[in-house]
């Protein structure tokens, strides 16, 4: 099959990938990933220049320090960043994946890590994450701490977030890319992309795949 180049934004402007208030432009350089030409007719993309897990260090719902890749270092993971006070798009999104890992055996459930990255980290406390994540999935690792720590880490990721900010109405809201990064257990690498298209159905069938660090 042919093979594109898209530097990030050119990706997930054929991928439609948006950005959300959960919408807005990518305003500077991103990495560069390889998807198929026909990515754009799919839930989930894999890369053939898979993304390098962040160097991510932040606090977890328990108010203990959580290194990403430490803490993920050879195990399946997904990684979204969104944030609690989200209407729509990261309620249904980390709801998706928490009704299709539930399809999953007992132990391939405990060796996922799902880890959600607040990009709305003032409002999104520990202790607001951990009761949010509670009525999704106890088990999701939520994230907070440095919001330009968590810019840089989402931008290497080819997600672009912006400072959170008064809409029209004068609530606030957090703008960020809304795909989830599947990291491989075998390399560590990102090398799946989920859009906000991705259903349950799309999740119960590739997450078989990804817990095995094979391609969906």
């Amino acid at each position: 099959m042919r093979k594109k180049t898209f530097a990030a934004a050119a990706l997930l402007a054929a991928a439609t990938l948006t950005l959300s208030g959960c919408g807005s432009d990518d305003g500077g350089s991103s990495p560069v990933a390889e998807v198929s030409a026909d990515a754009t007719q799919q839930s989930a993309i894999v890369l053939d220049q898979p993304f390098t897990k962040p160097d991510l260090k932040l606090t977890d719902t328990q108010g203990k320090k959580y290194d990403l890749r430490a803490e993920t270092k050879g195990r399946p993971t997904l990684l979204y960043f969104g944030y609690t006070n989200c209407p729509d798009i990261c309620p249904l999104t980390m709801n998706n994946i928490a009704v299709a890992k539930k399809q999953l055996p007992r132990a391939e459930q405990d060796r996922l890590r799902v880890v959600f990255v607040t990009t709305d980290p003032a409002r999104d406390t520990p202790a607001a994450l951990g009761a949010w994540l509670k009525g999704i999935d106890p088990q999701v690792v939520g994230l907070s701490g440095d919001f330009t720590a968590i810019q840089t880490a989402a931008r290497s990721v080819g997600i672009t977030i912006e400072p959170p900010h008064k809409d029209k109405n004068g609530k606030t809201v957090s703008t960020h890319g809304t795909q989830v990064v599947a990291f491989s257990p075998k390399t560590d690498g990102g090398y799946v992309l989920f859009t906000e298209e991705a259903s349950v159905d799309d999740y119960v069938k590739d997450l078989p795949k990804i817990v095995q660090g094979e391609k969906p």
